[in-house]
């Protein structure tokens, strides 16, 4: 069993479900549940592959009303809300994360990505080091010795020598390179004109969000392509880019379980599950490999 703590965000491979599959499989009141078994036969897979002591499922509830629209109420205003078809499918998945023994996290004011970096913190306090299962680029700024990421579905990896190849930046810059990019995805505006390798060089040489914008006078004198147009932009969108930096940063003290414990993978019940097995229709294959988490090999017909 590995003894590292893994932290899915669960909501990525929900949607991703959702998108590979097609809605041919109905529940008794005929609404689809494609993505349900996606995520489910996700998590099986990930399960039986790395027979975790602690795991733990981070589920987004906030997608219009987290601290962040507070702050900024264009902040993924761009985004289209889900389907009802999708957010009764997220109902389902808590249900089979909770089910197949994960904790499960979520929050109406805090994002997928606050709850694992505070569930990070918190599990680095009990001494366990943490895997990040996502492709966000997002939590590279909690990679440390002790917390790396990992894109299951391509079997991608990443420390922190690995962040700084796929961005150019430490792990700690993360958050001050995002909140100078910009972030189309999320609505974040960052700073007009600074792409990716603007940003990492401007980091290289100051450090950090802060010391840029106070010394932004500098940057004119750079050797940089267009240095007197960063310094000036710099400059014109200081307000802009400190908002940006508090959109991009992960919270780190958000409403989690604190004792180890609470994320202590507890491996499923094939009885205690049968019902809803039932009710989603999971097949006799899933249900089998249900069984052998379990510690059972019974397996099951129909």
């Amino acid at each position: 069993m590995t003894r590292a703590a893994h932290l899915i965000d669960a909501s990525l491979y929900v949607f991703r479900a959702w998108h590979a599959l097609p809605p041919d499989t109905l529940d008794a009141d005929g609404h689809p549940l494609n993505a349900v078994h996606g995520f489910t036969r996700f998590l099986l897979d990930l399960l039986e592959r790395v027979r975790p002591s602690h795991v733990a499922a981070a589920f987004d509830e906030s997608l219009t009303h987290s601290f962040r629209n507070t702050l900024y109420p264009l902040y993924k205003a761009n985004r289209a809300l889900p389907p009802e078809e999708l957010e009764r499918q997220f109902r389902h998945c808590k249900d089979v994360a909770r089910a197949l023994g994960l904790a499960v996290l979520s929050d109406h004011r805090y994002e997928a990505d606050d709850l694992i970096g505070s569930a990070t913190t918190r599990l680095h306090a009990h001494d366990l080091d943490v895997v990040i299962v996502s492709a966000d680029k997002d939590f590279g700024q909690l990679v440390s010795l002790r917390a790396s990421q990992w894109d299951f579905s391509r079997d991608l990896r990443w420390d922190e020598s690995g962040i700084r190849a796929r961005l150019g930046v430490r792990p700690d810059q993360v958050a001050d390179y995002l909140a100078l990019t910009g972030d189309a995805i999320d609505n974040i505006p960052g700073v007009p004109g600074i792409g990716a390798k603007t940003a990492a060089s401007l980091l290289h040489h100051f450090g950090t969000l802060d010391a840029l914008l106070a010394r932004a006078e500098e940057v004119a004198f750079l050797r940089l392509r267009g240095a007197a147009t960063v310094a000036r932009r710099l400059r014109e969108h200081a307000g802009q880019a400190r908002l940006s930096r508090q959109l991009t940063g992960i919270v780190l003290d958000a409403p989690v379980p604190e004792a180890s414990e609470d994320y202590r993978h507890r491996p499923p019940s094939f009885d205690d599950v049968e019902a809803l097995c039932e009710r989603l229709r999971l097949g006799p294959m899933t249900r089998t490999r249900i069984r052998a988490l379990g510690g059972t090999s019974t397996a099951v017909s129909s």
